[in-house]
């Protein structure tokens, strides 16, 4: 059963035209991939989910049509989102961040921050530090902590393995699979790293220049021209 439906979605910044009529589906419990080259149009997608860009089309979620709700109804509706900018507070700790998304999901605070210093249980050791004096890896743990304490049943993450060590992206990977298979989320991500895309998701949807252009499991694509062409433009 699909949780998202994203169907005929364009989206705009100003008279600028970022997405072209993109239509998926993003199914309960799964991990799906959006990825493509710099400039995309990936964020956009995400941040169209969220209700942060001028558009027109339809998003249902959960059979509830979310395109012209507020962020803050859409977060209420179950949407985290992990931004590529982190957008974190710098010199507030990480335990103060964390509790920043809590705001629509107060009687959860507890259960929210157990789940993720069980994911990330370097956070519990430093809750007092500002985020400002991490390293990128460890932000990135806080941003997705702070979307897990909206208490989601859609996760969007927005380039997640982005300026990472390998080592780091490893245990990024290993904790989105277990939000599918311990805490039942939907992960949605973008990704510029085709290839920890396929080797993460079940499903992949290929963008170039705001349009679809291919889509499929990783064995499906692995060997498709059309993923070549959208990175390289041959």
């Amino acid at each position: 059963m699909a949780l998202l439906e994203i169907d005929q979605l364009s989206a705009f910044y100003g008279k600028a035209q970022a997405l072209h009529d993109v239509s998926l589906s993003v199914e309960q419990g799964s991990i799906i991939a959006i990825i493509g080259a710099n400039g995309a149009g990936k964020s956009t997608l995400l941040d169209s989910i969220m209700g942060l860009t001028q558009m027109r089309g339809t998003i249902t979620l959960d059979g509830t049509q979310i395109a012209k709700l507020k962020p803050k109804d859409i977060v209420r509706l179950g949407v985290g989102y992990a931004p590529e900018r982190f957008n974190l507070f710098p010199y507030m700790s990480v335990r103060d961040n964390l509790l920043v998304g809590a705001f629509t999901a107060r009687d959860d605070i507890e259960r929210n921050l157990e789940m993720v210093h069980k994911l990330f249980p370097r956070l519990e050791e430093r809750e007092s530090q500002e985020t400002a004096s991490q390293s990128g890896g460890e932000r990135q743990m806080v941003s997705l902590g702070r979307a897990l304490m909206t208490s989601p049943k859609l996760l969007l993450v927005d380039e997640p393995t982005i300026g990472l060590a390998p080592k780091v992206c490893l245990e990024i990977a290993d904790v989105l699979h277990r939000l599918r298979d311990e805490f039942s989320l939907t992960v949605l991500i973008t990704e510029q790293n085709a290839n920890f895309a396929l080797s993460l998701a079940e499903r992949i949807h290929v963008l170039e220049t705001g349009r679809l252009v291919a889509e499929g499991s990783a064995e499906e694509l692995a060997g498709d021209d059309r993923l070549a062409a959208a990175y390289f433009g041959h």
